[in-house]
């Protein structure tokens, strides 16, 4: 009796996961259908007869390797950069001592209330005034830190006992030399889910490239996705094929990471 609970609430939370994954199956399922076939009635989750049609039709209508290096590469550099800069900033804000740290931390969380999309016209024009519009750094420099990593990384920095760092300091070790052996030491967990909110941010959005570039060599693949939704609206076993291409690096890299990523979630999550 005692197990019946235990077995409802796992049966309750499967069935909850399968609806989830209901509308990935089929996205995956309509991308190797015929054209049309996604849309008959009665609609089905699994293609009659399996083809790559809508991944050839991708390759010639699109660059698309051109669109994928484009985008892994800007996502690359932005994940590299915050990574780096976020997690400087954060260490300092959780361990350093220096004038104003508290009233510039509460300026940084004020900022979070106010939506991104405030700052685009103004960060447009400052990127225009440097010549960066149609560039890949003007795709990349505003992505270069962040006010949500820099939180993160110091709520978990919080947590690093303060007796190691003085520890280090005794034996002569400088303030970056303590954070590049010990702090990002001890800060892996948050770093790989830093790493990773960013590299999905980077990958899958659409906005800030298609205000940016102009030249379609340049595009990343949400934005020449979107061109060819334009032309080919109806077609939504070939859309289907360009979204399971955007959505499958990013599956792929949580799945590797998904044990890091849920450490620091929880540890950050426990920090005071």
């Amino acid at each position: 009796m005692r197990r019946a609970p235990v077995v409802a609430a796992h049966v309750a939370l499967g069935g909850l996961a399968a609806l989830t994954l209901l509308p990935f199956v089929w996205m995956v399922g309509a991308s190797f259908m015929a054209s049309g076939e996604a849309t008959t009635l009665p609609l089905h989750l699994l293609p009659r007869a399996p083809t790559l049609a809508q991944y050839r039709a991708l390759l010639t209508r699109l660059d698309l390797g051109r669109c994928l290096l484009n985008s892994a590469g800007i996502a690359a550099a932005v994940t590299l950069a915050a990574v780096v800069l976020d997690s400087m900033a954060g260490y300092a804000f959780a361990k350093l001592r220096f004038a104003g740290r508290d009233r510039v931390f509460r300026l940084l969380l004020a900022a979070l209330v106010i939506p991104g999309q405030v700052a685009m016209l103004p960060l447009f024009l400052l990127l225009r005034a440097l010549g960066l519009v149609d560039t890949y750094a003007g795709v990349v420099v505003p992505g270069l830190a962040s006010v949500f990593g820099i939180v993160l990384v110091r709520q978990y920095a919080l947590g690093i006992p303060d007796a190691v760092l003085d520890a280090a300091r005794v034996d002569g070790a400088g303030e970056l030399r303590i954070y590049r052996s010990v702090a990002l030491a001890l800060s892996a967990p948050i770093l790989v889910t830093l790493a990773l909110f960013t590299f999905m941010g980077a990958w899958n959005d659409f906005m800030w490239p298609l205000i940016v570039l102009a030249d379609r060599d340049r595009y990343t693949l949400p934005v020449a996705l979107a061109s060819l939704a334009g032309e080919h609206v109806q077609d939504v076993e070939l859309m289907t094929a360009g979204a399971v291409l955007t959505v499958l690096p990013v599956v792929v890299l949580f799945l590797v990471l998904q044990r890091h990523y849920v450490a620091g979630v929880l540890a950050g999550g426990m920090k005071e």
